[in-house]
C-alpha cells in the first residue's frame, strides 16, 4: 500500500509540475508579501530606470515576519517570535516536527499521544502551549492554516496532529505566543504555529538515515530526495520523504516490562482469569483451586510466555495472572510514511508571479493496547452451586490472538495541501497584491480489533451452560452453572478468530479559502520611517464527517462504541493592520479582524484587535515592546455536530469506597467492583455553546549589547473566558464522592451538576452504601475562566574563534507563573499549579544547546540538553494535594543528546547522533500502586529511552 501510495504522489507532483509551465530562477517577486514568504527578494529587469531600481533596492531590506502581514524591516518586533532553523533541528537531534514543538520551552502541558493506551488518538501527536488546551494552538503551513485531524482530541475536540508533516522538507518554524486573532482568526488564542516549507535547493540532494533503540525497538529508517527544474520562466522544485518505524512494545523497556515492583503495593498481576464475588466485599475472589480442582491455573500457565499463574490480591483471593501481561502493548507505534511536496514558480511579468504548493503526506501507523483492552466480562449472574451472584471475566493473551503482533490496530491517513495564487505589484507603485486560493483535505481509515458481541457472549455462554432460570432471591438475575473447567482453559486460535474481526471507521475533514491581500509597506512618511498598510479579505467553507463503522453503534462490537458526526459550515473574514514608525523609537502596530462563520442557518462572530509597541531607546542595542488584543476561538464543527455518543469506561466509585474507609493511597485496594465500576458514558455536540474569548498582553525586551549575543524575555498573560470542555467522568465521579460526603458544599453550582450527572440504579451495595454509577452524562458545556502568567527568556551567542571554527550557544527558559481556572460560575478558582488531580503540566522547562564549527565546516559537534521541571506524583493527583502522606513532586527530568557531523568530500556529509545519551527514564514515581503496568504520566513522559541515529547526505553538483 505504501508504494502504491507513493506512486500516486509522484505521479501527482510530475502533473502539478508540467501545468505550471515556463519558469524562471525568480524565487519571489517585488512586492511578493503574502503570509507564506517569509523573504522577499528582487532582480532588475535590463533596462530598468535606476529609479525603479532604487524602488526595488529598499524592498530587499524588507522581510515577512510572522505575526503581520506588512514586511518589516527589522526581524524583531513588537510580538516576540521564535524561530527554529532547520539545522537547529538536525543539530539538537530532532527527528521529527513533534520533537521539535514538544520539546520547546513554550509546550509545557500535558498531552495524549502514542504511548496512551486506549487513547482516541493514538495515532496522532500535538502540543499544549503553557497547559492550555491543545486546541487553543493555531497552526499554519506557510502562512495558510493546516487542516484539522480528522478524530477528536480526547473523543471530542478538534485539533491538529504533527505527525505527517515531513521534517526534511522543512526551512523553519515560527512559534508566536500569545493571542494573534487579530491577524490568524479563531483558534489562535495560546499561540501560532507557522511552519514554512522549503523554497529552493541549491543544488540536489539525497539523505539516508537509520536508526536503533538500545533497548530494541523502534528502528528507523528514512530516506529523502529533492530537485529543483527551471524551464525558462519556470521554476519547480520537487522533494519525496519515506519513512518506516518499528514499534516500541512495553515489554522492549523493563519500566513497563511488567507490574510496578517499587510500588504502594506489591506488585499485582493481571486478573486474566476470574470469578468475583458480587456480594463478598472484602473476599471477592473465588479460588481456581476450589473451582477447578486439582488443576487450578495449570491449564492455562503457557500464556503471556508461560508467566500465568495462581495470583492472589490482597483483600480480594486467588486467581489466574500474570505478572508480565502489562508488557504486551505498544509503547510507540509502527509508522509507515511517505510524503510529497513540490512548488512551481512563473513570472508572468515583473509585476506578476503564479505559484503553486502541494503538499502530500501517507501515514500508516499500528498499535497495541494490549489485553487491558481486550477482554470479556460475563453479566452477574447466580450460580447455585456456590449460592452467591459472580461475575466471570477473562483477558485474551497474545497466545490466545495468534501473537498480538498480527492484530494491531491499523490508521491510515492521507492527506493534502493545495495552494494556487498570483501575486505581484501594481505597476511602479508601492503597492502590492496576493490573491490565493487554498485547499485541504485530511482522510481517515481506522481499521480496529474488535469482538463481536454475539459470537463471544455465544462461545462464553457454552461455558456458563444452559439458563436455569431467575435466582432464588428475588434479585432478577440469571442462573448459570458455569463450567469452570472450560473457563480454566486457554481460548483456540480458531474460537479467538471466531468471535473477532475488525471494523472500519472512515473520517475526513476539508478547507476551502479563497484570499486576497494587499500591502504597501511605504504608505507615506513618518519621522521614524514608512507606515504600512495590509487588507485582507478571505471566505470559504469547511467540513467534518466522522462515520464509525455502522456495527459499532448497532451494539454489534462488544464494550466497544465510538463518536459519530458531520457537519459543514462558511466562513469569512476582513483584516486590517497599520504599521506607523511614528519615531525612531517608537513603532506602533495596530490590526483588527472581524470573523463571522455561517452554519445550521445561524451565525457567530467575533471582532478582534491588537495593538502593540515598539520601543528603542538606544537603537539596535534594546528594544522594549508590548502587545495587548483580543483573541476567540468559534465552537468547531464537532463541538456543534457531534451526535450523540456513547463509550464504556470504568471509574472508581469515590463514595462508596470512601464509606468503606478506602481512600487516598489506599484507594487501589478498595474492593470488589469499587475501584473500578462500568459505567456508560454519553456525550454530545451542543449547538448553544458561545465562542471561546480572550484578552491577551505580553511585555518584553530584546537586549544585544554586542555582535552575535541577544537575550530576549517577555512576559505573556491570558484572561480566557467561555472554555469548552467535555467534562470528566472521574472528575465527576470524585466531585459527586466529595459533595455527599460533605467535604464540598453539596449545595454549590458543581455539586448540584455532578449529582445530575452521576447516575446510579439498581439495589444499594451494601449497608450504608449506595446503587453502582451505571451512566455519567460528559457533555460539551462553556466553563467560566482561565488565567495564565507565564515568561519565557532565551540568550543567544555565537563568536568566531578563528583558525579553531566558529562556536554558538543558545539556551531558553520557561516558568508558568499562575495558571487558574474556574469551572463553573460561583465556583472557586482551582490552582492548577497547586491542584494536581486538575492538571500535571510542567511548570518549568529549559533547554540549551551548545555548538562547535570547525573553520571548512568540515567538522561539527552540537550538545543539546532538556529540563523538563518538576511534575506531580500519582499520589498527589489522587488526594488533589502535596501534603497527604506519600504524595509529592517528582524530580525533573533531563536529557541529552549529541549529534557529531564530518563532510568527507565537499558534497557529502556524515552525522552521528545520539538521543538521550544517558537512556534517562521517567522519573521513577513510587506512590503507583501494583497494578500500574505503566507507571509513569503517560501524558508528560515516554520511555523510548536512548537512540542512536546514522545519516548521510549527498548534494549532486554543489559547487558552494
Amino acid at each position: 500500500m505504501l508504494k502504491s501510495k507513493l506512486a500516486v504522489a509522484v505521479v501527482a507532483a510530475l502533473a502539478f509540475g508540467c501545468a505550471s509551465a515556463y519558469a524562471s530562477n525568480t524565487q519571489s517577486g517585488d512586492a511578493m508579501n503574502a503570509p507564506q514568504d517569509t523573504q522577499s527578494s528582487s532582480q532588475s529587469a535590463p533596462g530598468s530606470s535606476a529609479d525603479d531600481t532604487s524602488k526595488k533596492a529598499k524592498k530587499l531590506e524588507v522581510v515577512n515576519v510572522t505575526g503581520s502581514l506588512i514586511p518589516q524591516t527589522a526581524i524583531e518586533t513588537s510580538k516576540p517570535v521564535i524561530t527554529i532553523t532547520a539545522q537547529q533541528m538536525k543539530d539538537r537531534g530532532f527527528t521529527s516536527v513533534a520533537d521539535v514543538l514538544q520539546a520547546g520551552t513554550f509546550a509545557t502541558g500535558s498531552v495524549q499521544g502514542p504511548n496512551n493506551a486506549g487513547g482516541f488518538t493514538q495515532s496522532a501527536k500535538t502540543i499544549s502551549f503553557f497547559g492550555l488546551d491543545p486546541s487553543y494552538t493555531k497552526y499554519l503551513i506557510d502562512g495558510l492554516p493546516m487542516g484539522d485531524f480528522p478524530a477528536l482530541y480526547n473523543g471530542s475536540e478538534a485539533f491538529n496532529s504533527l505527525t505527517s508533516i515531513p521534517i526534511e522538507m522543512i526551512d523553519h518554524i515560527d512559534v508566536l505566543p500569545g493571542g494573534n486573532s487579530s491577524i490568524y482568526g479563531s483558534d489562535a488564542i495560546a499561540g501560532v504555529i507557522n511552519i514554512v516549507l522549503k523554497k529552493k535547493l541549491d543544488a540536489p540532494v539525497v539523505d539516508a538515515r537509520f536508526g536503533w533503540h538500545t533497548g530494541g525497538g523502534g528502528a528507523d529508517r528514512r530516506l529523502y530526495a529533492a530537485d529543483g527544474f527551471t524551464f525558462g520562466k519556470l521554476n519547480v522544485m520537487a522533494g519525496v520523504q519515506v519513512e518506516s518505524i518499528e514499534p516500541i512494545w512495553g515489554f522492549d523497556r523493563s519500566l513497563t516490562r511488567q507490574y510496578f515492583t517499587q510500588g504502594t503495593t506489591p506488585p499485582t498481576a493481571s486478573r486474566d482469569y476470574l470469578v468475583l464475588s458480587e456480594t463478598k466485599l472484602e473476599d471477592a475472589y473465588y479460588s481456581p483451586n476450589s473451582l477447578n480442582p486439582g488443576v487450578g491455573c495449570s491449564a492455562v500457565a503457557g500464556q503471556y510466555g508461560g508467566t500465568e499463574q495462581l495470583q492472589t490480591r490482597l483483600n480480594h483471593g486467588d486467581y489466574c495472572g500474570s505478572q508480565y501481561s502489562a508488557g504486551y502493548h505498544t509503547e510507540n507505534n509502527k509508522d509507515n510514511s511517505a510524503n510529497l511536496y513540490t512548488r512551481a514558480t512563473y513570472d508572468v511579468n515583473d509585476d506578476l508571479q503564479l505559484y503553486g504548493n502541494f503538499l502530500y503526506s501517507y501515514d500508516q501507523q499500528k498499535f497495541s493496547s494490549g489485553s487491558n483492552f481486550l477482554f470479556w466480562n460475563s453479566p452477574i449472574i447466580y450460580d447455585p452451586k456456590l449460592d452467591d451472584y459472580v461475575l466471570l471475566q477473562h483477558a485474551f493473551s497474545p497466545e490466545e490472538a495468534g501473537g498480538y503482533q498480527h492484530i494491531m490496530d491499523n490508521n491510515v491517513e492521507n492527506s493534502w495541501l493545495l495552494t494556487l495564487g498570483g501575486k505581484g505589484s501594481f505597476g511602479q507603485s508601492n503597492w502590492g497584491y496576493d490573491v490565493t486560493f487554498n485547499h485541504s483535505e485530511d482522510h481517515l481509515q481506522e481499521r480496529t480489533i474488535q469482538r463481536w458481541t454475539n459470537q463471544i457472549n455465544s462461545y462464553f455462554g457454552n461455558i456458563l451452560g444452559p439458563y436455569l432460570g431467575l435466582d432464588p432471591y428475588g434479585a432478577g438475575l440469571p442462573s448459570y452453572s458455569p463450567n469452570y473447567q472450560a473457563f480454566f482453559s486457554p481460548v483456540s486460535n480458531a474460537a479467538f478468530r471466531g468471535f473477532t474481526g475488525y471494523t472500519e471507521t472512515y473520517a475526513k475533514t476539508w478547507d476551502n479559502m479563497l484570499r486576497g491581500q494587499i500591502t504597501n509597506a511605504s504608505l507615506f512618511s513618518l519621522p521614524g520611517g514608512d507606515a504600512g498598510l495590509a487588507m485582507v479579505v478571505e471566505g470559504g467553507n469547511q467540513g467534518w464527517d466522522y462515520s464509525p463503522d455502522p456495527r459499532i453503534l448497532s451494539g454489534q462490537t462488544y464494550d466497544f462504541t465510538d463518536v459519530a458526526g458531520e457537519g459543514h459550515r462558511s466562513r469569512y473574514a476582513t483584516t486590517v493592520e497599520f504599521n506607523a514608525p511614528l519615531f525612531k523609537m517608537l513603532t506602533v502596530d495596530l490590526s483588527g479582524r472581524y470573523d463571522s462563520y455561517n452554519v445550521a442557518g445561524g451565525s457567530v462572530s467575533h471582532p478582534t484587535y491588537n495593538i502593540g509597541v515598539e520601543f528603542r531607546p538606544f537603537g539596535d542595542l534594546l528594544l522594549l515592546r508590548g502587545t495587548y488584543g483580543t483573541a476567540f476561538k468559534a465552537p468547531t464543527l464537532p463541538d456543534e455536530f457531534q451526535g450523540p455518543s456513547g463509550y464504556y469506561s470504568s471509574v472508581v466509585d469515590y463514595y462508596n469506597c470512601a464509606k468503606l474507609g478506602y481512600t487516598g493511597g489506599n484507594i487501589a485496594n478498595c474492593p470488589g467492583q469499587l475501584s473500578a465500576e462500568q459505567f456508560f458514558g454519553q456525550q454530545s455536540g451542543n449547538p448553544k455553546l458561545q465562542p471561546i474569548i480572550a484578552k491577551t498582553f505580553s511585555l518584553g525586551f530584546v537586549l544585544s549589547p554586542f555582535e552575535g549575543f541577544a537575550l530576549k524575555s517577555d512576559y505573556y498573560h491570558y484572561n480566557i473566558r467561555n472554555e469548552i470542555q467535555v467534562q470528566s467522568s472521574d472528575f465527576l465521579a470524585q466531585t459527586e464522592a466529595n459533595c455527599r460526603l460533605g467535604l464540598f458544599d453539596i449545595n454549590s453550582p458543581s455539586c448540584q451538576d455532578a449529582l445530575a450527572k452521576v447516575i446510579r440504579t439498581g439495589t444499594p451495595l451494601g449497608p450504608g452504601l449506595l446503587a453502582p454509577i451505571t451512566q455519567i452524562l460528559t457533555p460539551k458545556v462553556n466553563v467560566a475562566r482561565e488565567y495564565l502568567n507565564a515568561v519565557i527568556t532565551e540568550v543567544s551567542y555565537s563568536h568566531a574563534i578563528g583558525a579553531y571554527g566558529n562556536i554558538s550557544a543558545k539556551t531558553s527558559w520557561s516558568d508558568i507563573m499562575t495558571h487558574r481556572q474556574q469551572l463553573l460560575p460561583n465556583d472557586p478558582f482551582i490552582n492548577l499549579l497547586r491542584e494536581p488531580y486538575y492538571s500535571t503540566e510542567f511548570k518549568s522547562r529549559v533547554d540549551g544547546s551548545i555548538g562547535w564549527l570547525s573553520p571548512m565546516e568540515t567538522w561539527g559537534v552540537t550538545v543539546y540538553g532538556i529540563r523538563d521541571g518538576a511534575s506531580p506524583n500519582y499520589l498527589a493527583t489522587i488526594a488533589n494535594n502535596y501534603y497527604t502522606p506519600g504524595a509529592g513532586r517528582l524530580a525533573p527530568w533531563i536529557r541529552y543528546n549529541i549529534t557529531a557531523s564530518y563532510s568527507p568530500i565537499k558534497n557529502l556529509a556524515l552525522t552521528f547522533e545520539i538521543d538521550n545519551v544517558f537512556n534517562k527514564m521517567p522519573p521513577i514515581d513510587r506512590s503507583y500502586p501494583g497494578t500500574e503496568g505503566q507507571p509513569y504520566n503517560a501524558l508528560n513522559y515516554d520511555v523510548d529511552g536512548r537512540e542512536f541515529l546514522i545519516e548521510a547526505t549527498y548534494k549532486f553538483g554543489n559547487n558552494k
